[in-house]
C-alpha cells in the first residue's frame, strides 16, 4: 500500500496547527491573574485568525481551490460578511461596555 504523500496539505496542516498555537498564546496572556480582560487587540486577533483558518481549510480541506470560480468567489463573500459581523458586534459590544 502506497501512501501518497501531499506537501501542500502538510503545510496547511502546519500552519493551522501554528495558527492555533498563536491563539493558545494569545488567549494566555489575556488571562492574567484569573481574571479575564477581554482587550480590543485580544479579541480581535482571535477572530482574525479563526478567519485566517476557515479560509485554509475551504482552500485546502474543502477543496475549493479546485472549484469554480463563482465558488470560490462566493465562499470568500461569506467569509467577509462573518468578518464584518463578527468584527462590527465586537465593536459595537466594546463601544457601549
Amino acid at each position: 500500500m502506497h501512501i501518497a504523500f501531499n506537501r501542500r496539505l502538510l503545510l496547511a496542516w502546519v500552519v493551522l496547527a501554528a495558527l492555533t498555537l498563536a491563539y493558545l498564546l494569545i488567549d494566555h496572556s489575556a488571562d492574567q491573574q484569573g481574571v479575564l480582560s477581554p482587550r480590543t487587540a485580544v479579541t480581535v486577533s482571535a477572530i482574525v485568525i479563526a478567519l485566517i483558518k476557515v479560509r485554509i481549510i475551504f482552500r485546502e480541506f474543502m477543496e475549493v481551490r479546485h472549484a469554480p470560480v463563482l465558488l470560490c468567489r462566493l465562499t470568500d463573500t461569506w467569509l467577509v460578511i462573518i468578518a464584518v459581523s463578527l468584527l462590527g458586534s465586537c465593536f459595537a459590544g466594546f463601544a457601549t461596555a
